[in-house]
């Protein structure tokens, strides 16, 4: 098979995850027999700096025309004193919004090897952490009427949350459908006792439910779901979340993986293409050093092959490569746990790919 990914490299350590991402793309088509052509557009600063615009009309188009999307990562200080429209940050929400992808899916797994790099207790932890969080990506309060106006006390800013019934259930059927693929347990967090717009969530989510008789659903404030992620986390199977709340949920729960360099993600809408990215920032104190986690870049590889090519064997063989050589010892920075042995950005792809090749694409 052939398919066409448009990559956009973006700032800070996006460029070196991308690369690592792009070979590992590149060794699952030489030994699984597809064709991966890759096309880098730019976005975020680097698009600023050179046409302007964080998201030029040139790589929207493109990105709309290939059957999936790799983001390395955008944003950095050097862009922080811009407003609104022209911030990075912005030139991603667009894209999201320009792509149709509505539901970002953040899984937190915990791998066996890296037991010693979660900060919970082994009794806490358990044997493994494995918790799938399903954000709302194309609404609530990034995407709500905002601005800024002059009130009794001097200057106010204001962003507003909204949600549509439609768009809360149809985020809700993406969540209990993954459930019933896992362990088939969905828990929707909101802020019901608070405000409007959760309280329309959670009755949507829970009218949805009724077309999914075999899920279990619970409802939690998005207080205790952050406290509940620390104390037990493996109550929890997938979790499904309002835009915001996501978020910060799911930086939250990296930490349960060992580090936010091991968490992919992958947002999704009702048809191609998908966009694939990591959920680390763009981290430019480290750029250019070799020393950023690739790990997070190839597991969203992973994901794209998996969800935008349906191929799950291939998806597989990236993942059991990953697992191979975290077992083995293999570790950057973020992850460096006693007795491991240390390793740069490249050498750590170079290892990954390495054990696909060596297995010939056996999961």
């Amino acid at each position: 098979m052939k398919y066409t990914i448009a990559t956009i490299p973006g700032d800070g350590v996006g460029p070196e995850v991308t690369a690592a991402a792009v070979a590992t793309l590149e060794t699952v088509g030489a030994v699984f027999g597809h064709e991966f052509a890759f096309v880098e557009v730019p976005a975020g600063g680097r698009a600023i700096d050179e046409l302007g615009s964080p998201l030029p009309d040139r790589t929207l188009e493109t990105c709309r025309a290939s059957d999936a999307v790799f983001l390395g990562a955008v944003g950095g200080p050097r862009w922080d004193r811009l407003e609104g429209e022209m911030r990075p940050e912005s030139g991603l929400l667009k894209l999201r919004k320009g792509l149709g992808v509505y539901a970002n899916i953040r899984p937190s797994f915990l791998h066996p090897a890296l037991k010693d790099a979660c900060p919970l207790r082994p009794e806490i932890a358990g044997p493994g952490i494995d918790i799938v969080i399903v954000r709302e990506l194309a609404g609530g309060i990034y995407f709500g009427e905002r601005g800024k106006r002059l009130g009794p006390m001097g200057d106010e800013a204001f962003d507003t949350e909204c949600y549509s019934r439609m768009e809360a259930q149809r985020i809700a059927r993406v969540a209990f459908r993954l459930a019933g693929t896992r362990r088939r347990k969905v828990t929707s967090v909101d802020k019901a006792n608070v405000l409007q717009s959760s309280r329309l969530w959670r009755d949507a989510v829970a009218e949805t439910a009724v077309e999914f008789p075999g899920i279990e659903l619970g409802h939690m404030y998005v207080d205790n779901a952050a406290m509940q992620l620390i104390r037990d986390p493996r109550q929890f199977d997938v979790i499904v979340t309002t835009n915001m709340f996501g978020d910060i949920l799911s930086d939250e729960s990296s930490t349960l993986a060992g580090s936010i360099g091991m968490l992919p993600s992958a947002s999704l809408g009702d048809g191609p293409p998908g966009l694939y990215e990591p959920v680390h920032g763009s981290a430019p104190e480290i750029a250019g050093k070799d020393i950023a986690n690739p790990l997070a870049a190839i597991l969203s590889a992973a994901m794209m092959l998996r969800h935008s090519f349906q191929r799950e064997g291939e998806a597989a063989a990236v993942e059991k490569a990953v697992e191979a050589v975290l077992e083995k010892g293999f570790r950057t920075a973020d992850i460096k746990t006693p007795g491991g042995r240390l390793v740069g950005t490249r050498e750590m792809t170079r290892r990954v790919v390495e054990e696909i090749r060596a297995n010939g694409g056996k999961p």
